[in-house]
């Protein structure tokens, strides 16, 4: 890997470094949230194609060496993956690797919170978009409100400190529950994360009128708490970051209104092995293929950077473009390539 070393870091067409990578664990969920998992049947990939965690292992080892620092385990539900721990006791082994983070809906967390931060996990991220029962059960067609909640304070008390709260904002839905989400949030020691409702995979249900946008999220805070400050960061985190008159922080991803495309730095690896190099791409690139077709790591690094450096994506600034805006893929569009649901592809 000597010779691609000299390389780094390693730019796009616009001059975006190849440095987060969100790396999905398995497909499959134990919830059905409107806004990801609306239809009632899925295609669902073949086990036999799932990468192992020994694979894994390996493609971020090459990431890693490219320059990939940070690392994100998504699903589907992560935690359904059995023996989660061994996976991350494998990262956390790599030296390149500056943070690694797992995102999940909580459902589980509560039996494994303390295997997963022996293991190494260092930050975790719980999707929880409403505090009311009723509407969870509704909106994710499971009754399992409770068990979330019990997950986010056993996480807290296994020793994770910076976690983070991320709740879809939907207009109609639980826009009127964004100042209950943050004392929430202070009651737990997390940071709250409002994510405008995107377009993207699955959401097959999704209108534009729907959206709740950052600058509404706002009034609505400010309404509520007073002058909020707006926090000045230089990175490439996707949440603009917001202070509190109590010094409460909070964040607001607000890809449809502020897309953040030319600072985008992260892409996605399926659980089958396939690099999305934007969340809109219609296409991957199949680095199972390579692996297990005996390719080295230097032919496997080379095909990483060959794609990252003719990269020229820019999937939500062309949306927001669009004169009239639909869903992205049609159901059959969906049920014809799997890899285009969210649950696959990975948040």
């Amino acid at each position: 890997m000597l010779c691609l070393l000299t390389m780094l870091p390693v730019l796009d067409q616009i001059g975006r470094p190849l440095r987060s990578l969100r790396i999905s664990v398995t497909d499959r969920c134990n919830l059905r949230c409107q806004y990801c998992m609306p239809e009632e049947d899925y295609v669902w990939l073949e086990r036999d194609q799932l990468l192992s965690y020994e694979e894994i292992a390996e493609l971020t080892t090459i990431f890693t060496e490219l320059g990939v620092e940070k690392v994100r385990l998504t699903g589907g539900e992560p935690l359904l993956r059995r023996d989660l721990d061994r996976l991350i006791r494998l990262l956390a082994g790599n030296p390149r690797l500056r943070d690694l983070a797992l995102t999940t809906n909580g459902v589980l967390l509560a039996e494994q919170a303390h295997r997963l931060h022996e293991a190494g996990l260092h930050r975790l991220t719980v999707s929880l978009d409403t505090l009311r029962p009723q509407r969870f059960r509704a909106f994710t067609r499971r009754d399992l409100h409770g068990r979330v909640l019990e997950g986010i304070r056993t996480a807290k008390a296994a020793g994770f400190h910076r976690m983070k709260i991320n709740a879809v904002i939907i207009r109609g839905f639980n826009d009127d529950e964004l100042p209950d989400l943050i004392e929430f949030g202070k009651q737990v020691n997390a940071e709250v994360r409002f994510i405008e409702y995107m377009d993207v995979g699955g959401a097959t249900r999704w209108s534009m009128d729907q959206v709740v946008t950052s600058h509404e999220m706002l009034r609505l805070l400010c309404h509520r708490y007073g002058p909020i400050q707006s926090l000045q960061e230089q990175d490439a985190a996707p949440a603009n970051r917001y202070r509190l008159p109590d010094g409460t922080t909070f964040g607001i991803i607000c890809s449809m209104s502020q897309p953040f495309c030319r600072s985008c730095d992260r892409a996605r690896l399926t659980i089958d092995g396939v690099w999305f190099l934007c969340l809109y791409a219609r296409d991957g690139v199949d680095l199972k293929r390579l692996l297990r077709g005996g390719a080295s790591r230097e032919e496997i690094a080379r095909k990483i950077v060959d794609a990252w450096q003719a990269r020229m994506d820019r999937g939500a600034e062309e949306r927001l473009q669009l004169r009239q805006r639909d869903i992205l893929f049609a159901v059959d569009e969906l049920r014809a390539d799997p890899h285009r649901e969210m649950h696959t592809r990975g948040g």
